[in-house]
């Protein structure tokens, strides 16, 4: 089911809605509900849906970050290891190409998890950004609890992760680059190891930071 879903995300992706007014949009994903509740003495129902729900990790210079340091940011989402001998060189290389074309963007951030924290220490979480070029804060590489980013990577971003000693490196994972807008939903899934799928997640990240600033975060 999840590879089902996230297939078809991928096709949306390379399909963008048009909106009323004829500017692309990106289509939200994840669960939704109707709230109805009274506005001026008018009952109104919206649709609420889906968003990434709190957490906390730390980031390769050993800060703390949480899901406030992404209010009215749009951003990117991965799951990878540092020692991950087979998709996840790929996905770095990819990557960069996302950070060379938003590096300088305030709005924007990626966060690359590593589903391996037990080796995946900020000292070596450094040193891979380091030899990748990375500085600054536009890419976070995280580090935490096993079992928290083992339940937003499935739970959240639909990412398929798990430990496996058969697996090459001892670890088995999607490599889908997910796009979260400024509310934190869900807005489309790109296969990391793929350029044409890169290349519209670049185009994608722009529509969504023309996206007017939400009013509230959940």
């Amino acid at each position: 089911m999840r590879k089902l879903v996230f297939g078809l995300l991928i096709i949306a992706a390379y399909a963008s809605c048009k909106s009323n007014n004829g500017k692309s949009t990106l289509p939200i994903y994840g669960s939704r509900k109707a709230v109805t509740k009274i506005v001026d003495g008018k009952s109104v129902t919206d649709t609420v849906y889906q968003t990434i729900p709190q957490f906390r990790f730390v980031n390769q210079y050993g800060d703390s970050i949480s899901n406030k340091n992404l209010d009215g940011k749009v951003y990117v989402a991965d799951f990878f290891f540092t020692t991950c001998p087979s998709i996840c060189p790929q996905m770095a290389r990819n990557m960069l190409k996302v950070f060379a074309a938003y590096k300088n963007s305030a709005d924007f951030r990626i966060l690359s998890h590593t589903i391996d924290p037990k080796h995946d220490s900020v000292p070596v979480l450094k040193k891979y950004a380091d030899k990748l070029g990375v500085n600054g804060n536009t890419w976070w590489f995280l580090q935490g609890k096993k079992e928290d980013t083992y339940s937003i990577a499935e739970n959240s971003y639909l990412v398929a992760v798990k430990q496996d000693s058969s697996a090459a490196g001892g670890y088995v994972h999607q490599g889908y680059f997910v796009l979260v807008d400024k509310q934190k939903r869900v807005r489309g899934a790109y296969d990391g190891t793929e350029a044409k799928q890169v290349d519209q997640l670049i185009a994608d990240i722009k529509t969504l930071l023309a996206e007017p600033d939400p009013k509230t975060t959940p």
